[in-house]
């Protein structure tokens, strides 16, 4: 990224303002362009004003951390800050970046804001790619095209993948590793060990499994915290 990120701090506590505040400016990368102590300050200010990067408490009187990602249609990437760990395996389900823990010491910091870039570079670097209209897939002795638009979900059998579209569906010779190497990133990503999903035909989210066109997708442990984080920014 070439402009600071515009930074954040949402906690109802001083003393985490003033340490964050100092890491933040630290970093030439960051730019803190906001500080409020409750939700409600929050929200209006994000009704009016856009953020790149969240420092979010989620122990805070009237509206928690959580209940303040809930509300938030789109919220700006998050990083939670929080002396309780019982919480964290809870807010990954929201689709946060990170957990630091309190005392938030400067290295833990700095590695939250590297897994902030990861996130976020690659997504800018592929915005500016040509995507293919078409994969090429073996059905029975005939390769054929399938249209990358129609394509809802994919299961996996085996050695073979069962690839439903809008329009029919095909088992094609072909492993989900490898079919999942020829559909674009930017439109497709495992949901489960067996299963990839188009991201965009996505009609349903809970805690499990997805919803596609009323049929239920199971979320695999390893994958949930980026489906939650992916599409809760579509």
């Amino acid at each position: 990224m070439t402009q600071a990120v515009k930074c954040i701090i949402v906690d109802d506590e001083p003393a985490a303002h003033y340490v964050l505040s100092n890491y933040i400016k630290q970093n030439p990368s960051l730019e803190l362009v906001f500080e409020a102590y409750n939700g409600e300050d929050t929200l209006k200010y994000l009704k009016e004003n856009d953020a790149d990067l969240m420092f979010l408490d989620i122990d805070m009187p009237d509206i928690t951390g959580l209940e303040l990602l809930q509300k938030l249609q789109h919220p700006p990437k998050t990083i939670l800050t929080t002396a309780y760990s019982e919480f964290a395996l809870e807010s990954y389900e929201y689709g946060v970046l990170d957990y630091l823990l309190k005392p938030v010491y400067y290295p833990r910091f700095v590695k939250a804001i590297s897994r902030f870039f990861e996130n976020v570079e690659p997504q800018e670097k592929q915005s500016t790619e040509v995507l293919p209209d078409n994969i090429s897939v073996k059905v029975d002795s005939d390769n054929i095209d399938i249209p990358i638009d129609t394509i809802l979900y994919t299961q996996s059998y085996g050695n073979y993948v069962k690839i439903v579209t809008s329009k029919r569906n095909y088992i094609a010779t072909i492993t989900t590793a490898d079919l999942e190497k020829n559909l674009p990133s930017e439109l497709f990503m495992r949901a489960h060990k067996s299963y990839i999903i188009a991201i965009n035909k996505v009609d349903e989210v809970n805690k499990d499994y997805v919803v596609i066109k009323r049929t239920p997708i199971p979320i695999g442990i390893t994958y949930k915290r980026e489906i939650t984080d992916r599409l809760k920014n579509e």
